[in-house]
């Protein structure tokens, strides 16, 4: 039975609070496994305005509907509203715990990791990951197993400060795509990450799925992606027996994307996958030999900007 690993990235302080509780009613109806990553510092959502002037932005804020699916309020924070703590937000995150399924770090900050990481020394990359490690453990009572990187943005000292924490495996990039959402080589999968001649301890499980605010509003093959057949277009590319990553959003399918969500459960249950936590997953590749890849970057259709991808 292949492994169609579910990756939940939790952005905002209304994705916390809201989307992550909804998120895990739907899964455990399902029974479907799934690791929520969670920020953990403050909601500077607001401060993301200034991608405005980056290219493509707003051709992706008119396709997503950016304002209905994170609301106003979000928008403002750090704006014209303050940043509120989403580690405040501590019964939930512990709800997901006690619930069964699989912690880990998103981020401390999410505006301020993904737009500056990449060109951000070794302090300031460490400062930002140990907030975001002692703030995990106050909260869960336990270290860290796992990582997946706020929009794909990593540096070397990022990834460096993954095997000091004594991390196995993290989903910090993306398996390049073709214009459909297809994988662009069907060997891509989990691999081990080459930086400086040294290869790393933590192994990479890249998201090999594209994501649904990837591809809302385009049109692909002549037909234009929509919300009633978004998820049979997945569906079709995992129509062929293999290991997945799907990397989904609080703020998303927690929310009013919801119905898409179950739908792709219903449909990669029938296609025969196991929906599993990244820790399930890595149980199974423990005594694989994986690939060894260096660290490239990448744009993907349907995101603006470059990110960590194996190509």
């Amino acid at each position: 039975m292949p492994s169609l690993v579910l990756k939940i990235d939790v952005d905002t302080f209304r994705g916390t609070k809201e989307g992550v509780p909804n998120l895990v009613r739907l899964l455990k109806k399902h029974q479907a496994g799934a690791t929520f990553l969670f920020s953990l510092g403050k909601d500077h959502t607001g401060w993301a305005l200034r991608r405005a002037f980056r290219p493509g932005f707003f051709q992706k804020v008119s396709r997503t509907s950016v304002v209905e699916h994170y609301g106003f309020k979000t928008l403002m924070y750090g704006v014209l509203l303050p940043a509120p703590d989403i580690g405040a937000c501590r019964s939930e995150m512990r709800a997901v715990q006690e619930a069964g399924f699989e912690c880990g770090i998103h981020t401390w900050d999410h505006v301020v990791w993904q737009d500056n990481v990449r060109q951000r020394g070794k302090d300031w990359t460490q400062h930002q990951l140990q907030q975001a490690h002692h703030r995990f453990k106050e909260i869960f009572g336990v270290a860290p197993d796992t990582h997946g990187a706020a929009g794909w943005q990593m540096n070397t000292y990022a990834f460096q400060q993954l095997d000091q924490f004594g991390m196995r495996y993290a989903s910090d990039g993306r398996a390049m795509l073709n214009e459909d959402g297809s994988l662009a080589n069907t060997a891509y999968g989990p691999y081990r990450l080459k930086i400086d001649n040294e290869v790393a301890t933590c192994v990479q499980m890249p998201t090999t799925l594209p994501t649904l605010d990837e591809l809302l509003g385009r049109t692909i093959n002549g037909t234009e992606i929509t919300t009633s057949n978004i998820a049979s277009h997945i569906l079709s590319l995992s129509k062929d027996p293999r290991d997945h990553v799907f990397t989904l959003h609080a703020e998303l399918e927690g929310q009013k994307l919801a119905p898409i969500f179950e739908e792709l459960l219903i449909g990669w249950q029938k296609q025969g996958y196991h929906c599993v936590s990244m820790a399930s997953y890595f149980a199974t590749l423990q005594n694989t030999d994986l690939p060894v890849y260096p660290l490239s970057w990448a744009s993907l259709p349907g995101r603006s900007g470059e990110l960590v991808a194996q190509v």
